[in-house]
This record gives structure tokens, C-alpha cells and sequence, in this order.
């Protein structure tokens, strides 16, 4: 015998009530930390103008200003940041009484790098992992490859917390945790090299990612049976994880020095201690491993706070279900459409993760003050979600991702055109665009979960996941390609959103169809076929071409079902 139809036996508990508020709220606070602990890479990653560190080597004050040599860039003298003057044949210029500039030409003296360290200005940071390291010039690569460390481990953290999720229990595994991620920033904090604080930013992203993962399958179980509940769910997480991305730049603001700022941020993790005994464990799991009198007693204790009656016999034993076919990865591309649309629908999430990430870590290279642009830049994607969500509600899926792809993408290539003194307007248009893939960030979970037949939608969404993290573990590179040239990020995030945007368009619409059920189902539709038939009757004046198209679907299996 099964314990079955958990969802029906638990319907008397209704749609709302203090006891679902209540468990709603306080799971979603939770992912204010994900929005703490996601993004201070931003503050704490940044390098400050710096220069070769100049030492006493019996300079005159004049050798010692004059021994950084200056270049011109866009017509302002900058000082180089990796090189200096040769400190031995400064030394005997000095002591010859020569001044720099009017007896000695300083282009044609030879130069060296920066042997004795280099010198941080401290007028924005006290202190980064950039100064704590030196990870400038050479090693200036460090500082992407320690962002990407972060999203490596939500990758692997993604693989592994479902199972240990499904084992020992939602709560269980959620607590675990946020106290795993707790003790991972502040054990960052405390790092004594650049390769221990990478190895600590990948048991952050795991645990993060599994913090997200556990809390939002609690509340899908505890809310399994209300209409929208996912859309719920996906709404508060979002939500949420902007209070806490909104409230980071202003505890970096208040905390200049790296190590105090990571301390701070792993103690907020305190508070959430008490939410242990306010937190039930899901009611449906303790089902599934046989303790339905556990299960019992939450959702008794759920009717009590809701104050309504629960029956006498809550969990009501069911005839054993014939086992069904578990479908994998092969699955998927066994069939020559899902494959089709699963190659796609990669091509999507990598795009739109390597630009959002790409924007949000680009924040601290604007030009204004870093805290501030990280705040807009956080502000932005609260009405994004919000539009977004009601919009979902009534617009063409494919229509409107395109539009999101379309401003995202769009105005990032804009971006290169702007002149150097409009600099606001760069900056209004990079929001713009954060905006753009916010929304199409949140679009894209409801698209593509539409998309595929319910037999594999599990296995297909997992695929499309590891597709954005490989995407987020690109973004930090990409924002590196700045250092060559400073509109190449955005020509490169540009340019791969404008064609993910064309790709979107190949895919069928899904609002208001019916979605095959199997994979057998799903095999029998031509997509191509509806994007012809679509396209075609959304033109006001069909072209010769669009109706000749029309007339060989119309010949076509599918195209009879499409026209009935």
C-alpha cells in the first residue's frame, strides 16, 4: 500500500491562512541572504586606481612624482598602473642634479614593473582582495576566475542538493545550509590566500544554491495544492533575493574593509536561528518515508492556526500505482524535435544568465559611485519581476521573451555609440538593459517549463540549469574582456542576446495550448509548421511567399489539425 492524493486529503486546510502566510513569509526571508552573500564580489573584488609602489631610494621629490610614466587616454593623462621608471637609472639622474621633464626627456628612459608592489588609492575601499593580493596587472585574471568559483559551486551544489534534499528531509537540509553558508563567509573572511578564498566561494555558491533549492521545494510541498502556487513561490523568491541584493551596497557602503564586510554579512545568518522552531517540516515528505503521524500533527497543528476542523482520519491509504517509465538525459535527445528545442532552450539560459550576471558584476566598473550603481542596479529588477509576472498572465510567451531579448540585448549595443561626456546615459541604458534580462530571466523558467511534455520536464529544466550556470560561469570573463577594450563586454553580451532573441523564434508559442502530455505526443508536432502558421497570421498582409508557405502546411497532417 502508498500513501496517496496528499494534495486531496490535506484540501479541508483551503487556499489561504495565517498558518500559510506565516510558513510563505518566513521561508522567503530566507533568500534575503542569497541576496547578501550572491553578489559582494561586486565591492569586494574591485580594484582601486593604483600605481608601482615607489620606495626611498634617495629621490628627489621631483624624480619621485615623475617616476610613473603617464600615458594619454581619450585625451586624459593617466598614470600607468604596471610599470615605472628603472629606480637605478632615476637614482643617478637625481643625484646629477637633473629635472625631470626639462633636462631629461622621460620617453626615452627604460622602464620596468612594478618589482616592490604597488601603491592602492583608498579613497572609494580601505582595503579588497584586489590590495590584500595584488591581483593586478599579471595577475589580474584572479579576480574573474574567484567570481566564477561562485557559480562552479552552484553548479555542483544544484547536482547534489536534491538528493540529500529528498533523503534527509527539506528542513533538515535547508538549515544545514544556511549554516554551511554562514560558516563558509566567515571562514572566507578569515583567508590567508587568494586559493583559499576561491576554495571557500565554492562551498558558498553549493551551499547557497542548495539553501534556494530546499526552501523553495518546502514551500512547493506545503503549498502543493493551492492554484499558482509555484508562480507564488517563484515571485517571492525573486522578491525577496532583491531585498537583500538592494541592501548590500549599503552595508559595503557603511564597511569599506573586506574581512569586516564578509564578518557582518555571515553573521546576519544569526537571525534566522529562531526560524528552526516556527519552520514545519513538509508534511508531504514525511508522508513518502512512512511518518505519517509527524505529518499528521503539522498539518493538525495547520487547521488548528487556520481555525478550521480537521477530520478524524487525515491520510487516507491508496491501491498501489503500476510504476511508471523514468526518463533521462537520453530521452531528451532521442527525439529529433525535443532535441531540436532542447539545444535552444540552452542557447536561451547561457545568454540570458551571461548577460544578467554580466551586468550585475559590471556595476563596480561604471563610472559614478560604485554603491549607488549597485543599488539601481538592484532596483531595477523588482518592477522587472512584477511586470514580468503580469504580463506572463496574458501575452504570447514566445512574443514577449523576444521583446525582453530584444531591450536587453539592444541597448547594451547601444552602449558603444554613447560619448564619453554623457556618461548618465550610459548608465541609464545599462539599467535599461538589467531591466530587459531580468524579465527575461524570470520568463524564461515559465516558457521553458511549458515547452517540454510532463514525462521529462524535470529532466529538461536540470539540463537548461546546468546550461545558466555554465553561462554564469562565463559572465565574470566576459566582464574581464573590458580591460582590452571597455565596449567589448557589452558587444559580446550584445551580440549573443540578439541572436538568442532569433533563436526564441523558432520555438512554439505555448499560452493557451494544449502541451503534449508524452514524448509520443510531443513527436507528432513539426514546430516548424506552427512558426509558419503563426508568423503568417499575425502579418496583416501576407506576402506571395507567406501564402505559398501556408498552403504547403495546410498539405501537411499537422497543418490540417492546426487549421481545424
Amino acid at each position: 500500500m502508498k500513501w496517496l492524493n496528499i494534495s486531496t486529503d490535506t484540501a479541508f486546510l483551503g487556499q489561504t491562512g495565517p498558518y500559510f502566510w506565516t510558513t510563505f513569509f518566513l521561508l522567503n526571508t530566507v533568500f534575503i541572504s542569497t541576496g547578501f552573500n550572491g553578489l559582494y564580489i561586486v565591492f569586494i573584488g574591485s580594484a582601486p586606481e593604483h600605481h608601482c609602489l615607489v620606495p626611498d631610494a634617495n629621490l628627489t621629490a621631483g624624480w619621485g612624482d615623475a617616476a610613473i610614466p603617464v600615458r594619454v587616454v581619450d585625451g586624459e593623462a593617466v598614470r600607468s598602473q604596471c610599470s615605472r621608471y628603472r629606480l637605478d637609472v632615476l637614482r643617478n639622474l637625481s643625484a646629477l642634479g637633473y629635472v625631470p621633464g626639462r633636462d631629461v626627456n622621460l620617453s626615452g628612459l627604460s622602464q620596468e614593473p612594478c618589482l616592490d608592489g604597488w601603491t592602492y588609492s583608498k579613497a572609494i575601499y580601505q582595503s579588497t582582495i584586489v590590495t590584500e593580493w595584488d591581483l593586478v596587472c599579471d595577475n589580474q585574471w584572479k579576480v574573474p576566475f574567484a567570481s566564477s568559483t561562485l557559480f562552479v559551486g552552484y553548479l555542483l551544489g544544484s547536482l547534489i542538493s536534491g538528493q540529500l534534499s529528498d533523503r534527509f528531509g527539506r528542513k533538515k537540509v535547508l538549515f544545514v545550509s544556511l549554516a554551511a553558508q554562514c560558516m563558509a563567509v566567515l571562514l572566507q573572511s578569515f583567508s590567508h590566500s587568494w586559493r583559499m578564498f576561491c576554495v571557500m566561494f565554492l562551498f558558498i555558491g553549493a551551499s547557497q544554491i542548495s539553501l534556494y533549492i530546499s526552501a523553495f521545494v518546502l514551500g512547493k510541498d506545503s503549498r502543493s495544492f493551492i492554484d499558482h502556487a509555484c508562480d507564488l513561490l517563484h515571485a517571492g523568491a525573486f522578491l525577496f533575493y532583491c531585498i537583500g541584493y538592494m541592501t548590500l551596497p549599503w552595508i559595503a557602503y557603511a564597511i569599506r574593509e573586506w574581512r569586516t564586510l564578509l564578518a557582518v554579512l555571515a553573521a546576519t545568518s544569526v537571525v534566522y536561528i529562531p526560524l528552526w522552531w516556527f519552520i514545519p517540516e513538509s508534511p508531504r515528505w514525511l508522508v513518502t518515508q512512512g511518518r505519517s503521524d509527524e505529518a499528521e500533527q503539522i498539518v493538525r497543528d495547520a487547521a488548528r492556526r487556520n481555525g478550521v476542523e480537521a477530520p478524524a482520519v487525515i491520510f487516507k491509504e491508496a491501491e498501489v500505482l503500476s510504476e511508471t517509465k523514468k526518463y533521462t538525459m537520453l530521452d531528451v535527445l532521442r527525439s529529433r524535435n525535443i532535441r531540436c528545442i532542447t539545444l535552444m532552450c540552452l542557447v536561451l539560459w547561457m545568454a540570458i544568465n551571461i548577460g544578467y550576471f554580466g551586468l550585475s558584476l559590471n556595476t563596480s566598473n561604471l563610472s559614478g559611485d560604485p554603491f549607488m550603481n549597485c543599488f539601481l542596479s538592484a532596483i531595477s529588477e523588482v518592477p522587472a519581476y512584477v511586470v514580468s509576472a503580469w504580463l506572463l498572465k496574458k501575452c504570447p510567451r514566445r512574443r514577449l521573451l523576444s521583446i525582453f531579448l530584444l531591450i536587453g540585448g539592444g541597448v547594451l549595443l547601444l552602449i558603444q555609440f554613447i560619448p564619453e561626456t554623457l556618461q548618465s546615459v550610459a548608465l541609464a541604458l545599462e539599467m535599461t538593459g538589467k531591466f530587459g534580462f531580468t524579465m527575461a530571466f524570470g520568463t524564461v523558467y515559465i516558457y521553458t517549463a511549458e515547452l517540454y511534455p510532463t514525462v521529462i520536464r524535470n529532466v529538461g529544466m536540470g539540463m537548461c540549469s546546468s546550461a545558466a550556470r555554465v553561462g554564469s560561469i562565463t559572465a565574470p570573463y566576459v566582464i574581464y574582456l573590458g580591460t582590452y577594450n571597455k565596449i567589448l563586454p557589452y558587444i559580446v553580451m550584445g551580440s549573443l542576446t540578439m541572436v538568442s532573441c532569433v533563436v526564441n523564434l523558432f520555438l512554439p508559442e505555448t499560452l493557451n495550448k494544449d502541451l503534449p502530455e508524452t514524448i509520443d505526443q510531443m513527436q507528432q508536432c513539426n514546430w516548424w509548421v506552427i512558426f509558419i502558421v503563426d508568423m503568417c497570421h499575425t502579418m496583416q498582409r501576407p506576402s506571395d511567399v507567406c501564402r505559398f508557405l501556408l498552403q504547403l502546411v495546410q498539405s501537411t497532417e499537422e497543418g490540417k489539425v492546426l487549421r481545424k
